[in-house]
C-alpha cells in the first residue's frame, strides 16, 4: 500500500477518530495534517473543549504520519502541553512531519493551531513494527 494512502484506510478503521469529525487536510509519506470543529459533546464543565479533545486530535496526526512509511508503527509515550483554552466552534488543526525513519523509534513534536494560534504542543514516541501495511 503506497504511504499517503494508509492514513485514509486508517481513518475509515477509526470509529473514535470519524466521531470526533477528524479530516485529512493534507497527506504525503512523513507528513499529515488534519483539522477537526470542537463540538457541544466536546465541551467540559468550564465550558471548554475537553483537553482529551486536542490530545486525541494531536495523537491521530501523529499515529497516521507515522505509519506512512509503510510500516505497523505505535505510539510508546506521548504527552502534551495546554497552551491556550479552545471553545465550541474553534476549527483546529495539528500536523504531523516525520523528517528522519533511521531505526525502531520515531520521535516528534506536533502542533496543534487554532488558525495561527498554538493552543497545546504534542510529544510522541513511536515504535515501528516489521508488520507491513496491506491493501
Amino acid at each position: 500500500m503506497k504511504g499517503e494512502a494508509i492514513p485514509y484506510k486508517m481513518l475509515s478503521q477509526d470509529a473514535f477518530s470519524q466521531w470526533l469529525g477528524i479530516e485529512i487536510l493534507e497527506c504525503e509519506v512523513g507528513r499529515c495534517k488534519l483539522g477537526m470543529t470542537i463540538r457541544k459533546d466536546m465541551i467540559n464543565s468550564m465550558n471548554k473543549a475537553h483537553g482529551g479533545i486536542s490530545y486525541s486530535l494531536a495523537d491521530a496526526a501523529f499515529g497516521f504520519a507515522a505509519n506512512t512509511h509503510g510500516k505497523y508503527a505505535v505510539s510508546i509515550e506521548t504527552s502534551i502541553n495546554h497552551i491556550e483554552a479552545v471553545n465550541e466552534g474553534d476549527y483546529l488543526v495539528a500536523e504531523s512531519v516525520i523528517e528522519k525513519v533511521k531505526n525502531k523509534l520515531g520521535f516528534n513534536v506536533i502542533e496543534v493551531k487554532r488558525e495561527e494560534e498554538l493552543v497545546a504542543l504534542f510529544k510522541g514516541i513511536v515504535y515501528r513494527t516489521q508488520k507491513d501495511w496491506e491493501d
